[in-house]
């Protein structure tokens, strides 16, 4: 059992947790997760969109052109009684209303006589007696088989009057009560009492689009206005096969299907359906403007199931839909319908998120498992096969059943939970790498070896005050290319040792003392075990060395490379030095102990190693290294930063070059530039700073001196102090939140 318990080890702990709370996120449904599961089945849409196939169904469309032609909308009922009567003779089966008529007409003859009081009596009774439009659009919808639009609004509301409201369409329910899943809409807008009596059926066409605005799922069954009411395409179908009822089917998990017509169509658990969309047809429409005149070809609107409804720009009737773009309400209706008649509906299943948790869980408990244990090359291909393997069946789900099984958060979890059992593993490694370099660490500078020579009593513990110029280097980047030498790990020693020889070279030209090799990193110090007046010269001096013969190291092993038809990675350092009094000497156990230094310079030293990389500068001074070659070397203010760790503010430098780069007139104007930009921002003149960041861009590049990363940084804090400007008493001083 204790073996088992060490085998399993800290790690997959960590990984079972990590795994426990995305099975969490999951359950919960957060719209992080929702939204990830919907762009992803909206993707499959996109690359596999239905194919359209002419069905009966067609849409009679409010367009442009028909504007143009019949004027602006709302036209006159009439006009819509003769494409009513037009349609009907020309075979439609049932007509849909995709718009709503919930104010009597304006244009009918008793309401425009109050807008002319010059006509005659006689005209004005002749006109009186005339029936209103709304009548006869009533009466030609008594002669078809017309379904009317309903709505849900908040206010607005047209009620229907109570001795001529029409009965709710009767429904049965097979399973438990469906209302507690139902989408619910406060209100219900109707057309005027004539038209509702006149109907042969009455769907709601409201829908709601998901939580990014796209509408992907369309209600079949709804409850509005504490009524459960079909919505447009099902009652469409509902009156096209004169259905006098419909059923809801329910089980435990929701709403399971919509009996309707006498066909059975699945839902979600809250009674939508998702449509397979296709693309935009202009097959489906029909212009109103050639309805109402009788010049649709014969034959074109003959057994069809007819919406109407508009494409026109100026309605605005356009919803976004997963194809990726926006399309006319009533053609989102026209797809459910076609959806419904050629059994193509895509299907989100009750035990959907069963089988998620499921896989998910045993993708997690997977990579838990087998990561620590493999080697790093089997870690890919197992990643690879799994991943893809889960992926390539979400995908089979939907292409060859229409079934949505979410791709997404079954595969972020494992590759989050692979991305975690990877890390320890390299932390792991890491860690025995330390414990390897620890027990060989008794590297020393020659000078301490002739020192010690002289003086053994100098091998006891203990140590000295003394001013020291500390360096700290490190490799940017270095996991990379380790990586680069996976399978080649002897590459990566060699290459190590190259590296490292160089860098000690540079120091110890200089008189520098080298105190330890971290892995890339290297730590040196000037002025101790040996005395050295010029130290924090001479400790700049390498630092530009040591720059300039890694660029050289690179050159070489890019030579190398080519020649066998490899890459190289190129080996960039970042530089951090700092002078200050510390203490130095023996430090360590009576057992093992370095000659090394201690003290808050060091510290402030790596931590200035660090930011190298934040300004983009290979090297970054302390002030009162900066100070001691300020004359001699060439380099610039950068910043004043509070490092992670301290309180007080240091103030740093970025040194870019020798003497002769110093006396260079173009750098000259540089660093003045770069001055009065300084105060200018420690003044908070912000167009002084933007004018001198454009003159320093300028004359950067013509020394090719790489300060960009620099002044984009002061310019983003510059757009930051835009929106939020800095608080009063700002002493200018910039927090470093990194090492």
């Amino acid at each position: 059992m204790r073996g088992v318990v060490r085998w399993f080890g800290k790690g997959r702990a960590v990984g079972l947790v990590l795994l426990a709370v995305f099975l969490v996120l999951r359950v919960g449904d957060p719209g992080v997760v929702s939204g990830l599961r919907n762009a992803a089945f909206d993707i499959y849409q996109q690359l596999d969109p239905r194919e359209y196939q002419p069905l009966p169904v067609a849409i009679i469309d409010i367009d442009d052109p028909s504007i143009a032609e019949l004027g602006q909308w709302p036209w006159p009922r009439t006009a819509i009684a003769r494409m009513v009567e037009n349609a009907t003779a020309a075979g439609a089966v049932v007509i849909g209303m995709d718009v709503i008529f919930s104010e009597p007409d304006r244009l009918s003859p008793r309401n425009v006589l109050a807008g002319y009081p010059a006509l005659t009596d006689a005209l004005r009774a002749e006109m009186a007696e005339l029936p209103s439009n709304d009548e006869v659009l009533a009466g030609a919808m008594a002669q078809s088989r017309v379904v009317v639009g309903q709505t849900s609004v908040r206010s607005g509301r047209t009620a229907v009057a109570a001795d001529t409201a029409p009965t709710p369409v009767a429904h049965a329910v097979l399973g438990a009560d469906p209302t507690p899943f139902l989408m619910k809409f406060p209100d219900l807008l109707e057309n005027i009492p004539e038209l509702e009596a006149a109907a042969t059926g009455r769907g709601v066409f409201t829908t709601r689009p998901d939580p990014d605005g796209i509408y992907r799922r369309i209600p079949m069954v709804m409850q509005v206005d504490g009524v459960i009411r079909l919505g447009l395409a099902p009652e469409v179908l509902r009156v096209a096969t004169g259905g006098e009822a419909f059923a809801i089917r329910t089980n435990a998990a929701g709403i399971d299907g919509v009996v309707v017509g006498g066909q059975m169509v699945q839902t979600a658990p809250d009674g939508t359906v998702w449509p397979h969309f296709s693309s935009h047809v202009p097959a489906r429409f029909v212009p109103a403007a050639d309805v109402i005149a009788d010049r649709v070809a014969p034959g074109r609107l003959n057994g069809h199931l007819v919406l109407v409804g508009t494409s026109a720009i100026g309605l605005e009737d356009f919803r976004p839909v997963p194809l990726g773009y926006s399309m006319a309400g009533v053609e989102i209706h026209a797809q459910v319908l076609e959806n419904i008649l050629a059994g193509t509906m895509l299907s989100r299943p009750n035990y959907a998120i069963a089988v998620e948790l499921l896989l998910l869980a045993a993708l997690g408990l997977i990579v838990i498992v087998l990561v620590p244990a493999l080697a790093g090359h089997w870690v890919i291909l197992v990643s690879v096969l799994l991943l893809g393997g889960y992926a390539g069946f979400s995908w089979w789900s939907f292409a060859a059943n229409g079934a949505l099984i979410d791709p997404t958060w079954p595969i972020l979890a494992a590759v989050a939970t692979l991305m975690l059992m990877s890390t320890l593993n390299y932390l792991r490694e890491e860690r025995q790498r330390r414990q390897i370099r620890s027990a060989f660490g008794q590297y020393v500078s020659p000078q301490l070896v002739e020192r010690l020579q002289d003086d053994p009593a100098r091998l006891a513990l203990g140590g000295e005050r003394r001013d020291l110029t500390i360096l700290f280097s490190d490799v940017r980047g270095f996991t990379t290319i380790a990586e680069s030498f996976r399978d080649d790990p002897a590459g990566l020693t060699t290459l190590m040792n190259r590296f490292l020889s160089v860098q000690s070279h540079a120091i110890l030209d200089e008189d520098g003392t080298i105190d330890k090799f971290m892995g890339d990193a290297v730590m040196a110090f000037w002025n101790a075990p040996m005395d050295h007046a010029d130290h924090a010269a001479a400790a700049c001096r390498a630092a530009l060395r040591m720059r300039t013969d890694v660029a050289a190291l690179n050159a070489r092993r890019a030579e190398e490379a080519a020649e066998t038809g490899q890459v190289a990675l190129p080996i960039d350092i970042g530089v951090g030095l700092n002078t200050g009094s510390c203490t130095v000497g023996n430090m360590g156990s009576d057992m093992r102990f370095d000659y090394t230094a201690l003290g808050d310079p060091v510290n402030l030293a790596s931590r200035l190693e660090g930011q190298s990389k934040t300004y983009g500068v290979g090297i970054i001074l302390g002030s009162t290294t900066a100070a001691a070659v300020a004359e001699d070397l060439a380099l610039i203010e950068i910043d004043l930063i509070r490092v992670k760790g301290k309180t007080e503010p240091a103030r740093i430098f970025a040194l870019l070059g020798d003497r002769d780069l110093a006396s260079d007139e173009t750098f000259r104007r540089l660093a003045d530039a770069n001055a009065t930009m300084r105060r200018a921002y420690a003044a908070q003149d912000w167009v002084e700073v933007t004018a001198r960041l454009d003159d320093m861009a300028g004359l950067s590049d013509a020394l090719d001196l790489g300060l960009d990363a620099y002044i984009a940084l002061i310019r983003e804090r510059l757009r930051v102090f835009a929106g939020t400007p800095p608080p009063p008493g700002w002493d200018g001083v910039f927090d470093a939140l990194t090492k």
